[in-house]
């Protein structure tokens, strides 16, 4: 389930890309296959070295067209183990919202990408996680979860103090937001057998809705995203030369 559209986020086979924040590697895989050099880093050792097992797994499949390629690593948000101008496209997905410093890992971002180069934030849309967090103190109050709800202009402002040129933006994945509100209605840490029936029967929705991409819930959810989207999208380029203040 990707959050990037890449219809509005384009790549180039040979871009190179950092997926920060990676996780699962989601968008890190749908650039591998995109024929992009791509870096995969996240904090999570456990995560990395399960996307790192499923790069190698693509390679051997074929998934990957030739001349990609994909490399896992731990590493710092605030601290890139990388030189100045090195990535062509940088993806940030669902971190910024866990991160005390968030202008710090903006900057970051920034000096690694190239002048021209483009960027993707998303984070929690305000409507739908405001709500989550008024039914559910567990939602966010746990090690590492989310400490901020970021209202688009607010984002917005973040991203162009950072010296990046905003050129687009979205919501998606409005058919999840009534999950997350039923799971913090009825306990956002009752997972499988445990959930709720309301909880179990939206999920077999939504498992069927990924695998299957009937038509029905495809066009319900690109009219619900405008109103209920979970996700903030936002798309920026780093400019070729630094604005300079008047």
């Amino acid at each position: 389930m990707l959050t990037v559209d890449f219809s509005r986020f384009p790549l180039a086979p040979g871009d190179r890309v950092l997926d920060l924040g990676c996780g699962a590697g989601r968008h890190a895989f749908e650039c591998y296959r995109r024929g992009a050099r791509v870096v995969a880093l996240d904090r999570n050792s456990e995560e990395i070295r399960e996307v790192a097992k499923w790069f190698a797994a693509m390679e051997e499949a074929g998934e990957a067209p030739k001349g990609a390629t994909a490399t896992a690593m731990e590493g710092d948000a605030l601290a890139l183990p990388f030189p100045d101008d090195s990535f062509d496209v940088v993806i940030i997905s669902e971190v910024m919202e866990h991160i005390h410093d968030d202008k710090g890992v903006l900057a970051e971002m920034v000096r690694v990408l190239r002048p021209g180069g483009r960027i993707a934030v998303t984070v929690p849309r305000y409507g739908p996680e405001r709500i989550c967090w008024a039914l559910s103190d567990a939602y966010h109050e746990v090690e590492g979860g989310h400490i901020r709800i970021y209202k688009a202009d607010e984002l917005l402002g973040r991203i162009r103090e950072a010296g990046l040129r905003p050129y687009g933006s979205h919501h998606a994945h409005a058919l999840h937001s009534p999950y997350w509100w039923l799971k913090c209605a009825f306990g956002v840490e009752k997972d499988g057998d445990e959930a709720a029936l309301p909880v179990r029967a939206y999920h077999k929705l939504l498992v069927w809705d990924i695998m299957k991409k009937p038509l029905a819930t495809r066009l319900a959810e690109k009219a619900l995203d405008p109103l209920i989207g979970k996700s903030l999208v936002v798309y920026a380029t780093k400019p070729h030369h630094p604005e300079v203040a008047a």
